[in-house]
């Protein structure tokens, strides 16, 4: 008896790009239907702007009388201006050879002859460019936030790092804290805080204790399991486990957060000057207004000489063995050193020497000058064409879509990418944005940051891919990290100003200098940390540099990774606003007017709560992204 063998017709499988194809071809062709219809233009004058700046001259009326005010914000006040005071008169009581001395000796500690010598090179700049006393009430006003800062980031970000339902409860309110343009909340703390140093101690510390919170808890997320779980094995209890084993482990990415916070508080304190705190921010405004880069440049130079220092005595002392203790050689010289600053104090004048220092303002202006006429042909071309075939085209395709048809493509995008309740996060995101009154200009002001973010992604993944496979290159680049992050804005704007005009072009140049620095770091780090043993375990396998790269590393650092991509996200963002007094416009020009105009806060002030919801959305998208299951889980052959 035979048998003939049936064969059964194999299941037709879709490929995977017909969906996404269609709902694309779809989205496009409402788009031309319904094109120039829904867009929902703005109203300065709407009732919801006018309500806000209502409720901010009653609070104006009755500062006084309000019991918020007299038994819990005065207070906190106060408590800053003790800090900041503390550290002022300390460093002034130090006088110039004194501090210069102090500052060696630590960093001879920190790092040795080299650290301690850039130490004392560093802070004798500060005197030689005329800029002593500012210096030191900037390191006064940088320490107190970085402090205070850091007292309060790391416990929470040790604490979000152990705890999923902690991180997911602070996150939002570290979105609005690093999301917030830097003049929307100026208004309120001067309002609550009035002005000075302690409100813009307060400040520096919204804009840098974020950071420090993000890190420090994927710092303590990242530890081993394995390693926590042969402690706990052993009989450790939960907090010998921290203390012995998440902490160390934990600890050079946690220098990481010390440095951005450091970082983040440096770039700050020129926007905080806008309320009277001390410091190298006067010369910068200064200098600004008066359109002179000469003025601006070595008060930028200044804080990036500050930052350079204090970031290779950190990263020194991180790289450290904790079990190597400090040689008696090094506690010698550094006594040395100390002692001769404080005897020299005793016996020089506090205040540095007049005859000693330089005026370079003539000169810087003169090569200012020189470059906006030799370059100002090319740079316009530049400029004119990337306006022309990027920026123009997508601003138009943002303003002239139906408010709904952006809603749709961004849940759907969303979803795709995040999951369900991102989705659901960003299309509420969106739809208050709308509620708010500033659909169209969020719509300009997300073309922008959708151009600037992408950019800087891009180079931010090479340079971070870069510097992890080098160490050498990675040597070479970190100073050019440390000036482009903590140049404040400002300064570099005035040059950018000259070269290409008052355009978004210029604000979109300025964001990607300002972001690149912490996505560079992040992806270095994140692909550093890969464990050798894998990477060990895949070069034997056979695998090629390209293939060890995207089929171990990159995947392995693809939480450091899309905490990069959020950082330049908040970034960009933080950056619209300083942009918009170089031709941004939209929502960051909303902000500058409602701050600089009393009867135009209510729509500053909501143009700043549009701005952070805008953040949010994005955030929200490529945070999702990291909580999806990955698409080949559970298949197998």
């Amino acid at each position: 008896m035979s048998s003939t063998a049936v064969s059964t017709p194999s299941r037709l499988r879709v490929p995977g790009w017909v969906a996404p194809t269609g709902i694309a071809l779809l989205f496009v062709v409402a788009y031309l239907i319904f094109q120039g219809t829904g867009t929902l233009p703005h109203n300065s004058e709407a009732p919801q702007f006018a309500a806000v700046t209502e409720l901010r001259e009653w609070i104006d009326d009755h500062r006084n009388e309000n019991p918020v005010f007299l038994y819990f914000l005065n207070y906190i006040r106060i408590f800053v201006e003790m800090v900041f005071g503390f550290f002022q008169t300390t460093l002034y009581a130090l006088g110039w050879p004194g501090l210069i001395g102090v500052m060696g000796a630590l960093a001879w500690l920190a790092g040795g002859w080299r650290v301690a010598l850039g130490a004392v090179a560093g802070f004798c700049a500060f005197g030689v460019f005329g800029l002593w006393q500012a210096s030191v009430d900037t390191l006064a006003l940088v320490a107190s936030a970085v402090l205070l800062s850091l007292a309060i980031g790391i416990p929470l970000g040790v604490w979000a790092g152990l705890s999923p339902r902690v991180r997911r409860l602070i996150t939002p309110v570290l979105d609005v804290m690093q999301i917030m343009p830097h003049f929307a909340y100026l208004a309120p703390l001067a309002l609550f805080f009035h002005i000075g140093a302690p409100a813009g101690v307060i400040a520096t510390m919204i804009y840098s204790i974020p950071p420090a919170i993000r890190i420090t808890a994927l710092a303590i997320e990242r530890v081993s399991p394995t390693a926590v779980e042969a402690s706990a094995s052993l009989g450790a209890t939960g907090t010998q486990t921290m203390l012995k084993v998440r902490l160390p482990l934990a600890r050079s990415t946690m220098a990481l957060a010390v440095n951005q916070t450091i970082m983040m508080a440096l770039s700050m304190v020129v926007i905080a000057n806008l309320i009277s705190a001390p410091g190298l921010g006067s010369d910068i405004i200064r200098g600004l207004s008066r359109a002179q880069v000469g003025i601006m440049l070595p008060a930028g130079l200044a804080i990036v000489v500050m930052a350079v220092v204090l970031d290779r005595m950190m990263v020194s002392v991180a790289k450290r063995d904790p079990r190597n203790k400090i040689g008696r050689t090094s506690l010698v010289v550094a006594a040395v050193l100390a002692g001769a600053g404080l005897v020299a104090a005793q016996l020089l004048p506090r205040e540095w020497p007049e005859n000693l220092t330089i005026n370079l303002v003539s000169e810087i202006n003169d090569v200012v000058l020189w470059a906006e006429t030799s370059w100002f042909g090319v740079t316009s071309s530049i400029k004119d064409t990337f306006s022309n075939l990027v920026l123009n085209p997508l601003e138009s395709l943002f303003t002239s879509a139906p408010w709904w048809l952006v809603a749709a493509a961004v849940l759907i995008v969303a979803w795709r990418i995040s999951g369900v309740r991102p989705a659901l996060t960003a299309l509420a995101c969106l739809l208050a944005i709308a509620l708010l009154g500033t659909w169209e200009h969020s719509m300009r002001t997300l073309t922008t940051v959708a151009v600037a973010v992408v950019i800087t992604l891009v180079i931010g993944l090479l340079l971070g891919v870069a510097a992890a496979r080098s160490d050498t290159y990675s040597a070479i680049q970190r100073p050019l990290l440390d000036a482009a992050q903590t140049m404040p804005s400002f300064v570099y704007l005035l040059p950018a100003l000259a070269l290409f005009g008052t355009t978004r072009f210029t604000a979109i140049f300025a964001s990607i200098i300002f972001a690149v620095p912490p996505v560079v770091r992040l992806v270095e780090d994140g692909i550093r940390t890969v464990p050798a043993t894998v990477v060990e375990a895949a070069a034997s396998a056979g695998s090629t540099s390209g293939q060890l790269l995207w089929k171990v590393q990159l995947p392995m650092a693809r939480r450091a990774i899309l905490l990069a991509a959020n950082q330049g996200i908040v970034m960009t963002l933080a950056m619209v606003v300083v942009g918009a007094l170089v031709g941004a416009g939209a929502l960051g020009y909303d902000v500058v007017l409602g701050f600089s105009q009393r009867t135009d806060f209510g729509m500053g002030f909501v143009a700043g709560v549009a701005m952070v919801l805008l953040g949010v959305m994005l955030d929200r998208i490529t945070q999702g992204a990291d909580r999806r299951p990955s698409p080949t889980k559970g298949k197998q052959k």
